[in-house]
């Protein structure tokens, strides 16, 4: 385990790449930003040359694998990061040079504990795609099947280790200076994104998901999911169907090839509908990159690394917000942040009534398809610092996902109606969880489970476990040993800034 040394180095480096791209400068105008903080940014700045405007993602690139992933995490967090750092962070690209074919062999190798030839009948030496965190080669197995294979790049797990360790670190001695660094919960936002990131870094439970995405997808034919090849899969290494197919993003090579843009924008928002409503497990990075329209006219969907998933109560509640703010119902929408505990009950729910009228008013004179799911979650989510509500992580993900399906489906029909495509669906599903049958079914399990569960109340009485509503379980986190202050400290403080003094006459010097 590192020191608090190391880990002040480490985001001295990281503070100077971030300076130079002008990345600090958000944190630092911040009024909210606490005083010694703010210090810090000017330390770290001190001697850089920086663009007029910020390149958050340019910054992160330059430090490497775990910062670009981190990025990512943060695009979905316009809260804690601000809206136009948010918008840049989305267009980061997760790209960097391809690891030596030698290395990527031996992976493969030790993974499936096989030699390279008698696994695959022929390898391309030159992967298709290199990521962070894994590179893509095309493949042909013995049985004659093409496959893609995904390699994780050599080294990566301890690179990501040492980058969480410093980021946990970081993260919890921010918290101690409570006020807002500690509504936003930077911890949890850490610990989120170290599940995150664990799960791309075993391909076999990535395989795992694909493969639970592709039975809940029986039910919509037009969308996709590849097939997966089991006996050549392992933590470190995937295999799966090869697709032949062109990118969303190449409007006008579907055209020619004779796809409908249309057809494949109303497929798109289907398949999204059911993964988030109905089955409530959903592909949480449906970039134009990650899909593809196949020849047949269905639409694929490759990368399942990250994942999302949201409870039925959740998505029962998140689906009356909606209709909530569409017909003006601000009343209900505001009870129903107090009972999902969104809110915290110390405030006026008539109070934040007025505040969701401020959200919903500016929509409810446009044209249904003027109206923008993300624009209107992103309202929500403005509001969240005036009432202290904490973040919700589970629907911050959906909202990122919601956000970028719209993107690729208005990029592929500028004119698509978005209610009009989902009402039939939706509509159907509202009235089969809404209705007076599911009323009554619901009550009947209730009553079964609260039965089954009466022996071991007894003996759990004097234990108490405050209700969370629809948010999930947080995930652990970790145990960091916090620097207090003492004498020394101050010392340590100047030479640290002597040393980034030093380190910046010397950059203007050169």
């Amino acid at each position: 385990m590192a020191r608090a040394p190391t880990h002040l180095w480490r985001l001295l480096k990281w503070g100077r790449t971030l300076a130079r791209h002008g990345a600090l400068r958000g944190i630092e105008n911040d009024p909210l930003t606490p005083p010694n903080v703010r210090r810090l940014c000017r330390i770290a700045r001190f001697g850089t040359r920086q663009p007029a405007t910020p390149d958050y993602a340019a910054a992160l690139q330059e430090i490497g694998p775990a910062a670009i992933k981190l990025g990512q995490a943060l695009a979905t967090r316009p809260d804690l990061v601000g809206e136009a750092a948010a918008l840049n962070l989305v267009q980061l690209q997760d790209s960097l040079p391809p690891a030596p074919f030698a290395a990527i062999k031996a992976e493969i190798e030790r993974a499936l504990e096989a030699p390279l030839e008698t696994l695959y009948a022929r390898f391309d030496e030159v992967p298709v795609g290199a990521a962070s965190i894994a590179q893509v080669h095309r493949a042909v197995t013995p049985e004659g099947k093409d496959v893609a294979v995904k390699v994780l790049r050599p080294g990566i797990e301890e690179e990501f280790a040492r980058a969480l360790e410093t980021y946990e670190w970081a993260a919890a001695h921010v918290e101690l200076l409570g006020g807002e660094l500690e509504r936003l919960r930077p911890r949890l936002v850490i610990a989120h994104f170290k599940q995150w990131t664990r799960r791309e870094l075993d391909l076999q439970r990535e395989a795992a998901s694909a493969s639970e995405l592709k039975e809940n997808m029986v039910a919509e034919p037009g969308f996709y999911v590849p097939e997966i090849d089991w006996r050549r899969s392992a933590r470190r290494v995937m295999t799966l169907e090869w697709l032949d197919g062109i990118k969303l993003s190449k409007r006008d090579e579907l055209v020619a090839a004779g796809h409908e843009p249309k057809a494949l924008a109303a497929i798109l928002v289907r398949a999204f509908l059911r993964q988030a409503v109905v089955d409530g497990y959903f592909h949480a990075d449906l970039h134009q990159g990650n899909l593809f329209a196949l020849p047949d006219g269905r639409i694929a969907a490759i990368d399942f690394g990250i994942m999302g998933r949201i409870n039925r109560k959740a998505r029962l509640w998140l689906a009356e917000i909606l209709y909530g703010l569409i017909t003006g119902n601000y009343r209900r929408v505001a009870e129903i942040h107090f009972e999902a505990q969104y809110v915290p009950s110390y405030h006026n729910i008539d109070e934040f009534a007025t505040a969701l009228r401020a959200v919903g008013e500016p929509i409810r004179g446009l044209p249904v398809k003027q109206i923008s799911v993300g624009r209107m979650l992103e309202g929500l989510f403005s509001i969240t610092r005036d009432f202290d509500m904490q973040t919700q992580p589970h629907l911050l993900l959906l909202q990122k996902t919601m956000v970028m399906e719209e993107g690729v489906a208005t990029a592929l029909d500028p004119d698509i109606n978005m209610w009009e495509a989902a009402e039939p669906f939706l509509k159907e599903w509202i009235r089969s969880e809404l209705g007076p049958e599911a009323y009554a079914a619901d009550r009947i399990v209730e009553l079964v489970r609260t039965l089954k569960k009466l022996p071991a109340l007894i003996d759990r009485l004097d234990e108490h476990y405050p209700p969370r509503g629809a948010a999930p379980p947080p995930p652990p986190i970790a145990d960091v040993a916090i620097v207090r202050p003492r004498p020394w400290l101050g010392l340590v403080a100047v030479a640290v800034v002597a040393a980034v003094l030093g380190a910046a006459a010397m950059a203007l010097l050169h």
